[in-house]
């Protein structure tokens, strides 16, 4: 699940990869419309793909990259995604916020808003993750992260968490030390 001006094709190197293992990749477009769209319809939009394209009884991994993190846990914890899921990869994901978000008006753009550090919305999701013991819960992130800032809270209250040796953002989906990591994450859950 892409993140905030993301697009699907930012996963296309991942894809490729997980590909030539044998993985079945769908990589749905979630307009956010620059951060307009709250973060619980584009989860909505989210089911919606997952059921047209797999249906209701397929077991999953779902990944998601930065704000795509946030859309996939609301669609774990309240559409009912964790007891279908087996293993989630939060990527980059402001699990705890981000700085970055403070001084946007949330009035405009709600699904920024809904990342602001100590919003309701996070708080809500935070205290109520108990959904998500059933599945195994993995995020990664970056130390110097300035997009989900401090990169090192882009953790789930779940879960293991690890550092990915990247000095940006988006080089946590680009980096091939990062794609190789992610590919090797998904590989244990043949195991």
């Amino acid at each position: 699940v892409h993140g905030l001006w993301d697009t699907p094709r930012i996963f296309n190197q991942l894809a490729r990869e997980l590909e030539e293992k044998g993985f079945i990749v769908l990589t749905p477009h979630l307009p956010h419309k620059l951060g307009r769209v709250p973060i619980g319809d584009l989860a909505q939009m989210l089911d919606t793909f997952i059921l047209k394209e797999i249906g209701e009884e397929t077991v999953i991994d779902l990944l998601g990259f930065s704000m795509g993190g946030l859309i996939a846990r609301v669609w774990l914890q309240d559409l009912s995604g964790a007891k279908r899921t087996n293993k989630f990869i939060s990527l980059g994901s402001p699990h705890k916020g981000t700085y970055t978000a403070q001084l946007v008006p949330s009035a405009l753009f709600p699904g920024i808003g809904q990342m602001k550090r100590g919003s309701l919305f996070l708080q809500r999701l935070n205290w109520n993750s108990t959904s998500l013991n059933i599945v195994k819960c993995i995020s990664f992130f970056c130390f110097f992260d300035l997009m989900v800032f401090p990169g090192w809270e882009a953790v789930l209250p779940v879960g293991a968490s690890f550092q990915i040796p990247v000095l940006t953002h988006k080089g946590l989906i680009s980096n091939l030390k990062g794609i190789d990591i992610i590919v090797r994450e998904f590989l244990k859950t043949r195991q």
